[in-house]
């Protein structure tokens, strides 16, 4: 439902990232206009899909400009919805999961890098008395909650009801590779996975991701009468490469990987079709996106040009994400927008559009884009974006920590995008003239490069001079846990 006044860009007009793109205007009943002014864009509380698939960046998805792949199904989720050209993650793992979930900035929960807590323990965890999740308000807002995948950020033997404590109603996932536990490493054939029903154990001959699939899709149908949150943080495509249910042959890495973007794909659809069936997909927005680029060892095309896999880069090719968002009746369908958004929006958008009151006394980062993603308003809340957090991160005397006192961090508008270490800005990039970010303009004294500098050092003003560390009560220890004196050195 969108009207007269808001315009968007078709969806065919989107394979070239690197032109200028045509505004469309759709037309609506006045009447119709007028109801939707005075009224919410939707007449319940909306089921809320994310899946996030992990390692994949927008060089593997063919509505993106992909090349040597296909992915229909998402592709199918792009042509019927919305598909932002702007969007981040964080740079890697960690910083992604803890940013979308909490609505704040690395710098601001403290989770500036990587940190295995199944692996390496060291009494730290993503810790409920001091983080919120908005699983935890769609809950209370009267939402059936699910969570299914990689979570990686507590360690169940130490905390088995944690999921719970976060905010989800039930669970199937991989427990992460808990140190001392090799049979935990097991994420895609006999994988080890841990639900609310029983403990962490081996699934013998079954294949990850069709167990985790499949217990959404029992999930989707057993709770078609009330409004559901799924969280799904895929366990494809990260490491290792290994061959799929539908191409058991593949060998080389490059084959195992585009066969596990393909069976990515497959899942997505399986998923939605689910929905479909339950009779619930008129009241569902399904959002896909990644949780950081593709690993270094791969390499794509994306719209005529070469891609390395960019996790764990500043680069475009390490937090720019493609980020579709699906609603039959809800969200646009065939929209392109190039409107900013990064994973802390995520946390306000979902609250408002369940309903759910946002929590007092915790700075949010994120800005709610719930009137952008429902056809309301055509422009977002966002005028930059930012990215931040790789490698994994020290032990000192007062527990985990972030490698640096203020981590590099870039900051991006539409166009222009800055690079900033120890709090000054190093690079200045026109993304339009030079996606590759190859020519540094901020020796330019041209006045669009003068001006895009003022603009985006005005956001790293706004952010602490320090970086927080990740806020929670220690954990007792644990004879896997990582010490100082076992280091030596970062894990």
């Amino acid at each position: 439902m969108y009207a007269d006044s808001l315009a968007w860009t078709p969806i065919s007009a989107f394979l070239d990232e690197g032109a200028y793109y045509p505004i469309g205007t759709v037309r609506l009943f006045e009447g119709l206009f007028v109801f939707l002014l005075a009224a919410p864009a939707w007449a319940a509380p909306p089921n809320i899909v994310l899946i996030m698939a992990d390692d994949l960046g927008p060089e593997w998805i063919s509505s993106y400009g992909g090349e040597g792949i296909e992915t229909p199904n998402i592709d199918h989720l792009a042509a019927g919805g919305m598909v932002f050209r702007n969007a981040y993650s964080m740079p890697q793992c960690t910083p992604t999961r803890v940013t979308l979930l909490t609505g704040q900035y690395p710098f601001r929960h403290g989770w500036t890098n990587h940190w295995d807590v199944p692996r390496w323990g060291a009494g730290c965890h993503f810790d409920p008395e001091h983080n919120m999740s908005f699983a935890r308000l769609l809950r209370d807002a009267g939402y059936a909650t699910a969570i299914a995948g990689k979570w990686q950020i507590n360690d169940f033997r130490v905390q088995p009801n944690i999921l719970s404590r976060h905010g989800f109603d039930e669970w199937s996932v991989w427990t992460g590779g808990e140190g001392g536990n090799p049979d935990s490493n097991a994420r895609y054939w006999d994988p080890y996975v841990y639900t609310n029903k029983a403990a962490s154990r081996t699934y013998k001959g079954k294949f990850g991701p069709d167990v985790f699939t499949d217990f959404l899709v029992e999930f989707v149908h057993r709770n078609r009468d009330r409004p559901i949150l799924l969280y799904y943080p895929m366990v494809l495509t990260h490491g290792p490469f290994v061959q799929t249910p539908h191409e058991p042959f593949a060998s080389t890495p490059l084959e195992m990987h585009k066969a596990m973007v393909r069976y990515t794909d497959y899942l997505v659809g399986r998923l939605v079709k689910a929905i479909d069936e339950a009779g619930v997909r008129d009241n569902t927005i399904v959002i896909f996106t990644t949780d950081n680029g593709t690993t270094r060892r791969i390499r794509g095309r994306l719209n005529g040009r070469l891609v390395v896999g960019g996790k764990g880069r500043l680069t475009e090719n390490g937090p720019r994400q493609p980020f579709i968002a699906n609603g039959p009746g809800l969200v646009p369908a065939g929209a392109v927008t190039d409107e900013l958004t990064d994973f802390s929006d995520l946390f306000p958008t979902f609250c408002e559009l369940a309903g759910a009151e946002l929590p007092g006394g915790v700075r949010l980062d994120g800005k709610s884009m719930a009137n952008l993603l429902l056809g309301r308003e055509q422009v977002g809340p966002r005028e930059w974006i930012a990215a931040m957090g790789f490698g994994p991160a020290v032990l000192d005397e007062r527990g985990v920590r972030g490698v640096h006192d203020y981590a590099p961090r870039v900051v991006r508008d539409k166009r222009f995008k800055i690079h900033v270490v120890d709090g000054e800005v190093r690079e200045l990039y026109d993304l339009l003239q030079d996606p590759g970010e190859t020519q540094n303009l901020l020796a330019s004294s041209l006045p669009e490069h003068l001006a895009a500098f003022r603009k985006l050092s005005t956001a790293i003003q706004g952010m602490p001079r320090m970086d927080a560390r990740p806020r929670y009560d220690p954990l007792p220890s644990q004879p896997w846990d990582v010490t100082i004196e076992k280091m030596g050195r970062r894990p």
